[in-house]
């Protein structure tokens, strides 16, 4: 099994689409008002979001992209004029991620990990 595609709920994707495509999202459908669909600029995975009427409540979804030199990402997204909540820091479970909302609230966890994404020492043995 491999993770194709992550969904995120948007109220309004005119406003959504710009804001992935500045974090370096290659936008590939676009079916307004409904719907939209990126290709992630590493690997197959796609990315989408569709027009929701209204937001969950709580601590909501998390998605976590995968960047190779993160701190260099950040700045390019920075320069872009995104803000982000928490700058690229060491985190204790050996991955170094930097966060931000997108316009709907959802968290998105920009981060590199390495070899601890897959094997980190806890790792349970097979």
């Amino acid at each position: 099994m491999n993770l194709n595609q992550i969904t995120v709920p948007s109220l309004d994707l005119t406003k959504a689409i710009p804001f992935y495509e500045k974090l370096g999202l290659k936008l590939i459908v676009k079916s307004l008002p409904h719907y939209a669909r990126f290709k992630c600029p590493n690997g197959n995975s796609t990315f989408s979001i569709h027009l929701t009427d209204k937001l969950r409540m709580g601590d909501g979804i998390h998605v976590y992209f995968e960047c190779e030199n993160l701190d260099e990402h950040v700045e390019k997204i920075k320069s872009k004029g995104i803000e982000f909540e928490q700058d690229p820091s060491d985190q204790m479970w050996l991955w170094r991620e930097a966060r931000l909302k997108d316009l709907d609230g959802n968290q998105l966890v920009l981060f590199c990990a390495g070899k601890n994404r897959l094997n980190p020492p806890w790792r349970i043995k097979d």
